[in-house]
């Protein structure tokens, strides 16, 4: 499994929070985590092994689109700062819509990542 991880600036706490909450359900897991540069430093930090692209504004969304596009993601959790202007907002639309065409789940906020991610473990305990 594969998972894609993106968080604007004002979520990346948001983002290692989260992901400490399911750090022992993952760690059971076979899962390999891919990040844009600046998230994926914090995800680093706080205990994950991570794959790290370009920073999102200079071009990190746009390969984890590409990724996305070649079926090379199972999820893409995307915490996105709805409150804040994004210079790069052309590139997470992008995104988005790369998803959706290829039907790649998207988590935008913790409680749809949540949600995710507990089924991601209970697949898991049933040896899905």
């Amino acid at each position: 499994m594969r998972i894609a991880l993106i968080a604007h600036d004002g979520k990346k706490a948001d983002m290692v929070h989260f992901l400490r909450g399911f750090k022992a359900h993952l760690n059971k897991i076979d899962l390999k985590l891919v990040a844009t540069g600046t998230t994926g430093s914090h995800i680093e930090k706080s205990g994950y092994e991570v794959e790290k692209l370009m920073s999102g504004p200079y071009g990190g969304d746009a390969q984890i689109a590409a990724m996305a596009a070649q079926k090379e993601l199972d999820l893409v959790v995307f915490f996105r700062d709805p409150l804040d202007k994004h210079p790069h907002e052309p590139d997470v639309q992008m995104l988005m819509r790369i998803c959706d065409v290829h039907n790649i789940p998207l988590a935008t906020n913790p409680a749809s990542a949540d949600l995710m991610f507990k089924q991601l473990t209970l697949n898991h305990k049933d040896g899905k």
